[in-house]
This record gives C-alpha cells, structure tokens and sequence, in this order.
C-alpha cells in the first residue's frame, strides 16, 4: 500500500557521508505528500549541496541562526511549526552535542525548541558507533523520549562492515508512517470534505448567509489528512487556514457554486463528508446593482437552492461512505434519523444549538452519531478536534 505521510517534516542534515542519502529521503517524504524544510548544520554542505535539498524540497535551505542577508531564521518559530523533527544523518558529533544541551547552530536550537516527535537516524563509522560514549549519548537521548531508527548494520565508508551505516530513506519514511499514522484505513482514501456557510446574493453588496463559522469542517480535514487520507476540502467564505499537508482546498460562495465543486470531486472520493452548512434558500433574482434604501418594506422572494446532498444520495458510487450533518432545534433525533433514509447516507451527525457550547461558532461541540439500524452514539461536549477525531473513527469502522 502507498504510504501518505501528510506532516510538516523538519529535516536536519548533519557532517555525515551519508548526508548523500538525504536527498533521497527528501525526495521520499514529498513523494509520500510531507511538506519538508530542511536545516543542515554547515559541515553537511562538505557532503550534500543545499541547492539540490533545497530543489527536492521545494523550499530554501537554512543554516544559520542570522543569515547572510541579516535574516533571523526562528527557531523557535520552526520548531512549533514542524509535526515531526527528523534529524537523518545524525552524526557523532551532533549526537554529542544533542545529549549534552549544546546549542550554537539552528539545528540545535530547534531541537532544544521543539514540542514534537523527535526522531534521529545515527550514521558513522563502526569503532565510532561502537564506542561507549556513543551508546551512553544514545541512552541520554531515548531517556528523553527521543526515537532512534537504525544504525543497520553493512558496507561501511571506511570499507568496514559492521553496524552505523544510515538506515535507507524508504525505511525511514515507512517507520514515520506506522509510527504518525500507523493502520489507519483512511490511508490512501481520497476524501471529500465541505465546511462553512454559503452566502446568497440580494445584491452586488449584501447576501443571505448562516452563522457557521467552518472550525468543524476544518477540524474533519486535518484529522482526515493526519490519518494519510487524501483530502478535497471544498468550503464556503472563512477566514481559517489549513494547517496540514495533504489538503487540497476549493473556495466557494454560493450554494451553486459548493454544489458544482462537489459534483466534480465526489465521483472520485471514497468518503465524502457534508459538513457545509448550505443555504436552503437563495435570493430568486439577484439585483445588478445595489439596493438602495427606502421607506417601507422590502420584499425578497427567494427560491430553492439544489439539495446537493440528496444528489449525492442519489448517484452514490458503489462502496462510497456518505456522511450528512443535521442542525435541528426540535425533534432532533427523528428529523436526523429521517435525514439519514430520506437521503441515502450512511452516517449522520446530529447536533442541536440547545447544547450550549455546539452549533455555531464555538471551538466546541456535542454531536450524536447516528448510523443506519444502530445505537445512537451521543458524545459529550468535546473539543470540534477531539468530535473530529470521534466522528473518523466510526467512519472508519464502516470501510
């Protein structure tokens, strides 16, 4: 199975011969969707050039703390952005000095920063590997939670063989993989995720639109992308980011223009998950230019919006998972469980704004999941990470 490693990778690049081996892992980590920056400390350059790291990377290389151009590169900026800190080769010396708190480079100082994983891959010669400070610096490193792979054991740069030759970088981004993402069955699946209002035209200047805010669909595509999926996140206007690899986004406005988008993704998605809260009515006509005020009331007729699930519903791809919100001030659970027959889903979460701190706005929420002919599965208020997390482990007990 093809591995998708959907993380922000830290990568640094230290004074070892098997430096040459680095452009290869980089190579491997944005084949496998990883979005890589790379730090070497400035005896790696004697083996690997930062123009071809920085050309697999597709960002520029960083050595120093300051720049030549009096650029400060942030340490501690890096290291907070970073899912993982890879440090591949790692030679003796770096080890040492990562052991012992040393920090006069960047590499250093974004590992003394860093919050994430840590992983190391040691390369050196044998009677270097072997010698007892080497092991003790190892123990220091893994007493501080910080993951070794390798050395393997083989031909050596000395023309020894023996063990501190580089783990190969296909073998490192396999061990990141089952470590970061593990068996997850959304590895690989393409999924198609909706988030956000949709705003409806009066005129050039005002529409009709809800509250939602998007933190839930946001929220079910970096959990999907976190799992190795491949997602589509098509969304209404908002003003978050996405943070993870491995999304690709579709801005939308109207109602139409969410269905057109889902239309053309959803033929080729494995899960698709209709978070979006779309309008069910839209302005019939439209005025060209603005509405100026005037005494009286003003009078909109406005007309239904296409229910794109419903198409979805209906032109559902064999083996296909659909999943369906529902808002509902009354009557909750049987409009939803109405919702999930009438439309031909799989799974529906339910959520109510009677539940204070869910619905709307809030960085929180309280959701049931309901499947076809089974229990409903009512979460406690949770974070909308933690719902995601919850609402993608169903998902994932239905592939």
């Amino acid at each position: 199975m093809e591995r998708f490693l959907n993380r922000k990778v830290l990568l640094g690049v230290t004074g070892s011969i098997a430096a040459y081996k680095s452009a290869a892992l980089v190579r491997d980590l944005v084949k496998a969707g990883a979005d890589v920056q790379v730090i070497t400390t400035r005896a790696a350059h004697d083996f690997v050039t930062p123009v071809t790291l920085s050309t697999l990377s597709g960002k520029p290389v960083l050595t120093e703390l300051i720049s030549g151009e009096g650029t400060w590169n942030d340490h501690v900026h890096l290291a907070r952005w970073a899912d993982v800190l890879l440090i591949a080769p790692l030679s003796a010396n770096t080890l040492s000095k990562l052991a012992h708190g040393q920090c006069d480079n960047l590499l250093l100082a974004c590992y003394l920063s860093a919050t994430c994983p840590v992983y190391v891959a040691p390369a050196m010669d044998l009677e270097m590997y072997r010698d007892a400070s080497t092991h003790a610096n190892l123990g220091v490193l893994r007493d501080r939670g910080v993951r070794t792979i390798g050395p393997e054991s083989g031909e050596l740069a000395s023309g020894l063989s023996g063990e501190g030759r580089m783990t190969e970088p296909e073998a490192i981004v396999a061990r990141l993989h089952a470590d970061l993402i593990g068996n997850s069955k959304l590895n690989g699946k393409r999924v198609l995720v909706t988030a956000g209002p949709t705003q409806e035209a009066i005129d050039p200047v005002r529409y009709i639109g809800n509250r939602s805010s998007g933190k839930m669909g946001f929220a079910l595509a970096e959990e999907a992308a976190s799992r190795g999926a491949i997602v589509q996140l098509v969304t209404g206007p908002v003003s978050l980011r996405t943070e993870r690899s491995g999304i690709e986004r579709t801005d939308v406005s109207s109602a139409a223009e969410m269905a057109d988008a889902c239309k053309q993704c959803s033929p080729h998605s494995d899960v698709v998950i209709m978070s979006a809260a779309v309008a069910d009515y839209r302005p019939a006509a439209p005025a060209e230019n603005k509405i100026k005020k005037k005494d009286g009331a003003l009078e909109i007729t406005l007309e239904a919006t296409e229910d794109v699930l419903a198409w979805m519903g209906k032109n559902k791809p064999n083996g296909q998972l659909l999943v369906g919100f529902a808002l509902e001030t009354n009557d909750a659970l049987a409009n939803a469980q109405g919702k999930l027959e009438r439309k031909n889903l799989d799974l529906i979460v339910l959520n109510t704004l009677a539940d204070a701190g869910a619905g709307f706005g809030h960085d929180t929420n309280k959701v049931s999941i309901i499947g076809k002919g089974t229990k409903v599965d009512a979460l406690p208020l949770l974070s909308k990470s933690d719902t995601a997390r919850a609402i993608l482990d169903h998902i994932e007990t239905l592939l």
